[in-house]
């Protein structure tokens, strides 16, 4: 597969994702390639780091229950415990930034007790304290970003 096909692949369906029975299939017929060199180029994609999830994002609390998180954690751990975090299914993104709570992440379950038991599992596999920032105004930033 080429280049060019990966990034048209992963710039032009951030948005618009097709709803249909085999979106893949179609996606494949768009770009010239079978539904399975589609499935196989997002496999490698996520396998080799180029994208961390390929899904939905739903606006928090519509389906089960959500929760923005952040930890403090030492720089020299940084990376060990934003993959422990990333190694989570029911955390879809996360991300660093320039505070003493410097690892900040989402995480959405089904419910209360599942989403309890997530931050919980981080928090053991961590041995850092997660905190809690529940959601008091709802904002919608679109999280496609142009890739050319």
């Amino acid at each position: 597969m080429t280049d060019a096909v990966i990034a048209r692949l992963l710039n032009d369906y951030q948005r618009d994702f097709p709803l249909e029975p085999r979106p893949y299939a179609r996606i494949g017929a768009e770009l010239g390639i079978s539904e399975d060199a589609v499935l196989k180029a997002l496999r490698q994609c996520r396998d080799d780091g180029t994208v961390s999830r390929v899904g939905a994002v739903v606006r928090p609390n519509a389906v089960g229950v959500s929760t923005l998180a952040a930890m403090a954690v030492p720089g020299v751990r940084l990376h060990e415990v934003a993959a422990i975090v990333s190694a989570r299914p029911e955390v879809n993104h996360n991300y660093e930034r320039e505070h003493e709570l410097n690892l900040w992440f989402v995480a959405t379950a089904p419910d209360a007790a599942q989403l309890a038991a997530c931050l919980a599992a981080i928090e053991r596999d961590s041995g850092l304290t997660v905190v809690r920032l529940p959601l008091e105004a709802d904002y919608h930033i679109d999280l496609g970003f142009a890739l050319q």
